[in-house]
């Protein structure tokens, strides 16, 4: 098998910034953060949402606004006499 063909894998510690769980495992992504964990080094990889804060995995319902797009939504799609336009 050549070995320059296949690429390095890493440690690495996936970072849940919301709720600060780690994930450590392997993989071929790297950063410029490091850290020791567990006397080995990893690559601290930065995540916003993994399965630990994904609602479709905690079963959490949550309504992110952005710019009032749910108002504007209701009021533009609203029953009871007004028309869609």
């Amino acid at each position: 098998m050549k070995t320059e063909g296949h690429p390095v894998l890493n440690n690495v510690c996936y970072l849940d910034v919301s709720s600060g769980k780690r994930f450590l495992t392997k993989s071929t992504m790297k950063s410029a953060r490091k850290e020791v964990i567990d006397g080995e080094e990893y690559f601290i990889v930065l995540r916003d949402v993994t399965s630990d804060s994904h609602p479709a995995y905690t079963g959490e319902k949550r309504i992110v606004d952005t710019a009032g797009r749910v108002e504007k939504f209701t009021t533009k799609f609203k029953r009871g006499g007004a028309k869609a336009k």
